[in-house]
C-alpha cells in the first residue's frame, strides 16, 4: 500500500501504529521484498487496512529505507509519530525477546504465508499464550538456513482476560511471557526458544535501537566427512587453511568502505558503504567436545588429579588446539576402534552496526578462498576496490552462518 488512501473515522490506535512500523521495516541486509501484488503485499494490505491519521502523508514508505541511512531517519520519525497513538493505550505492553533457532527448517526469519518462518511460528506461540493475535518485528532478516545464538525481537500484547473476555489485566512479568511462549514453541519442532524478555517503553524499536550486530561462520577443516551432529551446522572445508593469510586478508576489510563487491545481487539499500568494526578468525575446540583418555591424563595431571574448575579453563583457554590430535586419522593418534578423528574448528567474526544482503557470506568466501590459496591479500584487496559483485569469490553456504548478538543501549531508558 502506497500513498495516502481514504481513512477511516474511528481508526483502531493499535492498528494504525502496526501500519507505521511496518512502513518502517526494511530488511538488514537490503534484501529484495515482495513485489507489489505479491501474495505477500496483499496479505500485509489486509492486516494493515487503517491509513495514519494525516492523510497527506504517505502510510508506507519504501522498502528500500535500511538502517543507519538517510531513509531510516525519515522512518524513525514515522515510528515516533506512531508511537504518540500507541502512548495513548497504556494497557499495551511491549516486550522484547532474544531467541535462539536452528535455521535448517526455517524458510528464512521473516513470515510468510506458504512456509515455516521464524516470525510465523513465533507469532503463532504468542497468539496461543494471549488469546489473540500480535505481531512479531525482528531486528535482524536471516536466510534459510542460517542460525541464530540470539535475534532479538519486538511484540505487542494486551494481556486481557480469558475468564472475563473484555476485562483488560496488568501485563505478565518478563519471565511468565519467557516459560509460556517456550511452552508452545516445544510442541512445535523445538528447534527455536525464546532465552531472555525484557519489558520495553513503547518507542523502543527492536531494528532501529540496535547499535551493533555480530556474526560468526563456523568452518570445519577435515578430510572426513563431517559428524552427524555437524552436519548443517557449519562449512566442511576438507583442504588445509592457512590461517595467518586468512588474518592478514580480514584487515583489508576492517573499517568503513564502499562493499559494493560484497552486496549481492538485488541488494536494496540505498548505500553499500558500511562500516565494519570487527573481523577476524579464530581456532576454536569443536563443539560437543568430549576429551579421549590421553586428553583427560593430561588435564588431570594439570589439576594434581582434582577437578579444579579454573585451572581446566585456564588449559582450555591456552592449549593449542592442533596439540590435541585434532583432524588427524586414528592410526596416529593411537585411538580406539569406533572414535571418528576430530575436525579443526575456525570462527570468522564480523562485527558492525548493520550489513549489506549476504555481505557476511561473501566476506567469508573470499577468506576461505585465500585459506586455500586461490586468493592473495592483494586479490582481496582487488575485489574490494572493484565495487562489483561480479569481482567476488564463491558465496559461503548458510549452513555455516549464525547471527552471535545484537547489541543495545538500555540505559537510556533506565
Amino acid at each position: 500500500m502506497s500513498g495516502a488512501s481514504t481513512h477511516k473515522t474511528h481508526a483502531h490506535p493499535l492498528r494504525v501504529v502496526r501500519s507505521f512500523l511496518d512502513a518502517a521495516m526494511s530488511d538488514d541486509g537490503g534484501r529484495p521484498s515482495q513485489a507489489a501484488g505479491s501474495p505477500d503485499s496483499q496479505h500485509d494490505s489486509k492486516r494493515f487496512l487503517d491509513p495514519p491519521l494525516d492523510s497527506s502523508k504517505p502510510s508506507k514508505l519504501s522498502r528500500s529505507i535500511t538502517e543507519g541511512e538517510a531513509g531510516a531517519e525519515e522512518a524513525k520519525d514515522r515510528v515516533e509519530e506512531g508511537r504518540e497513538i500507541m502512548s495513548q493505550n497504556s494497557r499495551i505492553q511491549r516486550y522484547l525477546v532474544a531467541v535462539e533457532y536452528i535455521g535448517t527448517r526455517f524458510s528464512g526469519s521473516q513470515k510468510q504465508p506458504t512456509c515455516r518462518t521464524v516470525v510465523g511460528v513465533l507469532e503463532e506461540a504468542f497468539h496461543k499464550f494471549v488469546g489473540q493475535p500480535v505481531s512479531i518485528f525482528c531486528s535482524s532478516r536471516t536466510d534459510a538456513g542460517v542460525h541464530a545464538l540470539s535475534n532479538v525481537c519486538h511484540v505487542d500484547v494486551e494481556r486481557i482476560s480469558k475468564r472475563k473476555p473484555g476485562e483488560v489485566l496488568p501485563p505478565h512479568e518478563p519471565g511468565v511471557v519467557r516459560r509460556a511462549v517456550n511452552h508452545f514453541l516445544q510442541k512445535n519442532e523445538g528447534d527455536i526458544m525464546v532465552i531472555d524478555v525484557r519489558c520495553v517503553p513503547a518507542n523502543f524499536h527492536a531494528r532501529f535501537k540496535a547499535l551493533e550486530r555480530t556474526y560468526h561462520y563456523r568452518i570445519l577443516y577435515g578430510p572426513e566427512p563431517l559428524s552427524t551432529f555437524d552436519k548443517e551446522r557449519a562449512w566442511h572445508v576438507s583442504e588445509e587453511l592457512d590461517i595467518p593469510a586468512m588474518k592478514k586478508a580480514c584487515s583489508i576489510l576492517v573499517g568503513c568502505h564502499d562493499f559494493s563487491s560484497f552486496r549481492a545481487a538485488g541488494c536494496q539499500a540505498n548505500s553499500p558503504i558500511r562500516t565494519l568494526d570487527e573481523l577476524n578468525v579464530t581456532e576454536v575446540f569443536p563443539s560437543l567436545y568430549f576429551p579421549s583418555i590421553s586428553e583427560r591424563t593430561e588435564m588431570e595431571s594439570l589439576n594434581g588429579h582434582h577437578s579444579n574448575t579454573s585451572e581446566l579453563e585456564s588449559f582450555t583457554e591456552c592449549s593449542n588446539v592442533s596439540h590435541m590430535s585434532v583432524g588427524k586419522c586414528n592410526a596416529e593418534t593411537g585411538q580406539e576402534f569406533g572414535q571418528r578423528s576430530r575436525h579443526r574448528c575456525y570462527v570468522i567474526t564480523a562485527r558492525a552496526r548493520s550489513f549489506l544482503y549476504h555481505q557476511v557470506r561473501l566476506m567469508v568466501g573470499a577468506l576461505k578462498s585465500v585459506g586455500t590459496g586461490d586468493l592473495t591479500f592483494s586479490d582481496v584487496e582487488r575485489i574490494l576496490n572493484a565495487k562489483t559483485i561480479t569481482a567476488a569469490s564463491p558465496m559461503a553456504p548458510a549452513c555455516g552462518l549464525y547471527l552471535g548478538n545484537v547489541k543495545y543501549d538500555f540505559h537510556e531508558f533506565s
